[in-house]
């Protein structure tokens, strides 16, 4: 009788493969991350302003950039508008769903005054009765 030893299987999971695996798709979606965000390049005024009260929902933010383009910010989404018209359907729609949050509007320091005014105008058209600006506060460093 040979006395062979026999052979168990070994009931061990490699781990080091997957570990290789999520540190790849890890550096893929720090890199993708930046690229994914989407939004309006918008250099913001600098004053003393109060905050926005947290308990209140999340704001619609109507962004105008340097060239006078208009996108609406509700929530996590961005919708690029076209025109004053669009906008102003765009805002009757967004307060019948949602009546109790704030409207603002964040424009860019060099965008000429018109184009701000005129999306005032379209916010009083769409029967909006309280506007916020968004700002900046005051960089004691620079001096601004």
């Amino acid at each position: 009788m040979s006395l062979r030893k026999r052979r168990r299987a070994v009931a061990e999971i490699n781990v080091v493969p997957y570990i290789d695996v999520m540190l790849v798709l890890l550096v893929i979606f720090i890199a993708t991350a930046p690229v994914i965000m989407q939004g309006v390049k918008v250099d913001l005024p600098q004053a003393e302003s109060k905050t926005l009260d947290q308990d209140l929902s999340d704001p619609a933010i109507i962004y105008v950039d340097r060239e006078g383009r208009y996108s609406v910010q509700t929530g996590s989404n961005s919708t690029p508008v076209e025109s004053i018209e669009e906008l102003t359907d765009f805002i009757r729609t967004f307060r019948a769903n949602h009546a109790d949050s704030p409207v603002v509007v964040s424009g860019d320091r060099s965008t000429p005054y018109n184009n701000i005014v005129q999306v005032m105008v379209a916010l009083k058209n769409a029967g909006e009765q309280s506007v916020g600006l968004v700002t900046e506060p005051i960089d004691e460093k620079k001096g601004k």
